[in-house]
């Protein structure tokens, strides 16, 4: 493990910062002006907020697979049409990957956040230029908190993408021999307690909104320290984490055991407390929009609860990200994209009719063949079936063929997928193998045929994902509650379909709970770690993944193009639940026992 034993803090380190959060007012417009001391930045308040905002940029741009996260890529969910370095999903999913592979390979990257958020936590308290001030231990409390939930944050990141983690509790001086470093990885239920207590010690001083809301937006609040909280709690109530005895042998080199062997039902509860202590803040609710007839409108209501900055339903997000090439990811090419971004069959296959059946239950009218002969709401005729009298969150977040593309300056362009069309394969390396491309968090107004970017914050954790939470939890630990029903229902609302009834029993409920998470969570980055969680990995992620036919078609009629294919045969095994821990650290670590399998 790499840990701090730097004198300078330095100009290079400081970039990170302004590339991360350019543009941003006040806090976040933090731009360095050279190499300076480590004992300058805790003299002087310019140079320690500096420093703050350096540890804010840690945070990775999760969703954005075209910046190297994996999440979407490697879900059954979707598919990156590239297969070469720098797009790691490609190589897990086909299993060609190991400790030494390096793929995904956070762990190094956020014990830097640790680092340095430990190091402030440790020396923000001697600055003598903000404790002059009349509220300067104020200040200082408030800085430590935010560095504290940056700190569980990291650890959090660490946690659910390697399993039980090596808790660094104090700075270590930076002449200690390396012998002396030998640190070993702490059982998870003692991570998750450690990552509690330290987000409830924030939450507790940090405010629920900042005063200068347009500046410091972003900033950590007790609001996203609470909801931090509620994810983690959740996973760790989960099967893969909760009595999981397939980790019986997983232990350190002293012979503790990494993971209890017993499934404790209070994890539960523990998790449900947690996400209804968020709601109950009523400080947030589900973003909507209406119609001039004051009806709702569940369409623009989900896309834009996503690409509207710092609205209601937003608790964590980051300011600024790389909007940009996640625009360009998931454009098709006649407007200047590289359709990037894939939805699988599997996925589109999840979203409900408009009637809020599934489609393959009774009474859905589903139709997998034939073209529609008249335009309905969202669709025009001509469209082929499959796609015709779908829920609204379908219409937000795929791109089909047939489909007219979001940005209306041109006019009404259709998009083509099958092979010769303007968007398909013939002659092009962009475009995407499974005959659709992900629509959700691209902004209408942007253009980058033309270089136009809309500048907007990433959502890490919203309102939906809490009430969802909160139904999954309560509906383990108290089946029938009335409460899973009614922000079950909550959500379906607001995406426009009819509620689910009552009389549901515990496991038809949680069947409910996670086809919705699938669909209203989607290309969230969470689809990945749900299934990993819930131990169905073995069963959602391996095998035969199907797309349309992209090698065929002439035209928009062409049935051939819209025939179920397989674009993938994915690779899961047992070891891939938990990333392994780069053989690198491994060797530095010599305490750190690799994860099982690897």
């Amino acid at each position: 493990m790499r840990l701090f034993n730097k004198k300078i803090y330095s100009l290079g380190a400081m970039m990170l910062c302004l590339i991360f959060t350019a543009c941003q007012k006040d806090f976040f417009d933090q731009i360095p002006d050279d190499r300076i001391t480590i004992e300058d930045v805790f003299n002087r308040r310019d140079e320690s907020e500096r420093y703050l905002a350096n540890i804010y940029a840690h945070i990775r741009q999760e969703g954005n697979q075209a910046s190297g996260s994996p999440w979407i890529g490697a879900a059954d969910e979707g598919d990156m049409t590239y297969n070469w370095d720098g797009h790691a999903s490609h190589f897990m999913n086909i299993g060609m990957w190991d400790a030494n592979s390096n793929l995904a390979e956070f762990w190094s990257g956020y014990y830097r956040g640790i680092r340095s958020a430990s190091y402030f936590i440790e020396h923000i308290g001697q600055n003598e230029e903000i404790l002059r001030l009349p509220n300067g231990q104020q200040l200082i409390n408030q800085y430590i908190a935010e560095a504290r939930f940056l700190r569980a944050w990291f650890y959090f990141c660490v946690l659910r993408q390697y399993g039980p983690m090596v808790i660094v509790r104090e700075i270590i001086p930076p002449d200690l021999p390396m012998d002396e470093l030998q640190l070993e990885r702490s059982p998870y239920d003692d991570c998750v307690a450690y990552i509690a207590q330290e987000l409830d010690e924030a939450a507790g001083v940090l405010p629920l909104r900042h005063a200068n809301a347009s500046a410091d937006m972003g900033r950590a609040t007790s609001a996203m320290c609470l909801a931090a909280k509620a994810r983690l709690l959740l996973y760790a109530a989960s099967p893969l984490n909760n009595g999981n005895t397939d980790y019986a042998n997983f232990a350190n080199q002293d012979g503790t055991v990494l993971y209890n062997q017993s499934y404790d039902i209070e994890k539960w509860r523990l998790a449900a407390d947690a996400a209804k202590a968020v709601i109950d803040l009523n400080a947030f609710s589900l973003y909507k929009e209406y119609n001039e007839d004051g009806s709702l409108n569940p369409l623009l209501s989900y896309q834009n609860a996503f690409i509207e900055p710092f609205n209601v339903e937003q608790i964590f997000m980051r300011p600024n990200w790389d909007y940009g090439s996640w625009d360009v990811a998931n454009t098709p090419r006649f407007a200047g994209g590289w359709s990037a971004m894939g939805a699988t069959q599997h996925q589109v296959d999840a979203y409900f009719m408009a009637n809020g059946k599934t489609i393959d239950e009774e009474g859905s009218g589903y139709i997998e063949t034939g073209f529609s002969e008249e335009n309905d709401q969202y669709t025009r005729s001509g469209t082929y079936n499959m796609f015709v009298n779908r829920e609204p969150r379908f219409y937000a977040s795929i791109v089909y063929s047939g489909s007219l593309w979001i940005n209306k300056e041109e006019g009404d362009r259709v998009i083509e997928m099958h092979r010769y069309g303007n968007n398909g394969m013939e002659g092009q390396y962009n475009y995407s193998k499974t005959g659709y491309i992900v629509r959700k968090f691209v902004h209408p107004n942007a253009n980058p045929r033309i270089g136009r970017e809309i500048r907007r914050p990433y959502v890490m954790i919203r309102l939906g994902e809490i009430y969802l939470n909160y139904a999954e939890a309560l509906n383990e630990y108290d089946p029938g509650n009335p409460d899973i029903l009614r922000y079950l229902n909550l959500i379906r609302e607001r995406a426009g379909i009819p509620g689910i009834e009552p009389g549901l029993g515990q496991e038809e409920m949680r069947e409910k709970i996670r086809r919705e998470r699938r669909v209203e969570l989607a290309f969230e980055t969470l689809r990945y770690f749900d299934t990993r969680r819930w131990k169905v990995s073995m069963e959602t992620d391996r095998g035969p993944f199907y797309g349309l036919n992209v090698e065929a078609g002439n035209s928009l009629t062409d049935t051939e193009f819209y025939q179920r294919t397989v674009f993938e045969n994915r690779v899961f095994h047992p070891n891939y639940y938990l990333f392994p821990i780069p053989q690198s650290e491994i060797d530095r670590g010599r305490l750190i026992v690799q994860n099982p399998g690897w």
